[in-house]
């Protein structure tokens, strides 16, 4: 999937898309909750209500700049979960099929330092993590990085730090900055607490165009119409839900494109109201 938002340019790079499995991150969606939700079929849920979902990142390409936001689950690396442990997927392989080899990137966005976000933030390269876009500064928001370093490490799922974080920490190529950094003329952080303490969306705006890209404020579409559906890995689940409620009343009706971080294909949409109730449309004449 591709975008294009004024002269800048999102492209999608999918590490993973599945259906079903999803109980233990919204445990509120059940395949009886889902079912009435027949605006998410077939992108986003299937007829007997199990939710399908993505992890990909999103690259940024402005007439400038080469952005990466978010970098999935990554290889070779120990996880409880079965289908996210000890990888061997082809990220890097795809990312070459788009046109882009790691080397070209300036810059890496974090939205947040879960397990299935920084992983490709390195590589295992004769038994030693090495950052895998050496020449980019990594950008992570401050509150968020302060928060994760104080936590004990298994709250952080699998100890990320030490496989993916600490790396580019050692290789000086972190830069912890405000959750409303402003990354180029077209690109900034905003902050979308509640999920982690620090975590920010990426807002892009260029000639009169405007993008979203959620990371986990938004997990999952089910969560557009059911604004009170939580994550089992909110940090806050009543902030999460405050600010969800925020985000689709600035957006609702409007001409901002929300690309969703797990939402699987097509991924992007706009807000809009059916029966006093949001949905996501991603109708051919929008996307």
């Amino acid at each position: 999937m591709q975008w294009q938002i004024g002269t800048v340019k999102v492209t999608r790079i999918v590490e993973l898309e599945m259906a079903g499995g999803t109980r233990f991150i919204l445990p509120q969606a059940t395949p009886e909750a889902v079912k009435p939700m027949q605006w998410m079929v077939p992108h986003f849920a299937t007829e007997d209500g199990k939710l399908i979902m993505s992890v990909h990142a999103l690259v940024i390409e402005t007439p400038e700049r080469l952005m990466l936001v978010d970098t999935c689950i990554g290889n070779d690396k120990v996880r409880s979960i079965p289908t996210w442990n000890l990888r061997h997927g082809p990220f890097l392989e795809e990312l070459a099929k788009a046109g882009y080899v790691p080397e070209q990137f300036d810059t890496i966005m974090c939205t947040h330092l879960h397990v299935d976000h920084v992983g490709w933030n390195t590589r295992l390269v004769e038994g030693v993590w090495v950052p895998t876009f050496p020449n980019a500064r990594y950008l992570i928001g401050e509150q968020e990085f302060r928060y994760w370093s104080q936590v004990d490490p298994a709250t952080l799922n699998e100890d990320i730090m030490s496989d993916s974080i600490q790396p580019v920490l050692d290789a000086g190529l972190v830069d912890l900055v405000a959750s409303d950094h402003r990354v180029s003329e077209e690109v900034r952080f905003e902050s979308t607490p509640g999920h982690t303490p620090g975590h920010v969306s990426i807002r892009i705006q260029s000639e009169g165009k405007q993008a979203l890209i959620t990371g986990d404020c938004i997990h999952h579409p089910c969560q557009i119409e059911q604004l009170d559906w939580s994550s089992s890995a909110d940090f806050d689940s009543d902030t999460a839900a405050e600010t969800r409620k925020r985000l689709l009343a600035e957006h609702n009706e409007s001409s901002t494109l929300i690309i969703g971080t797990h939402f699987a294909t097509p991924s992007a949409g706009y807000i809009r109201t059916k029966e006093d109730a949001y949905y996501l449309d991603v109708s051919a004449d929008h996307v």
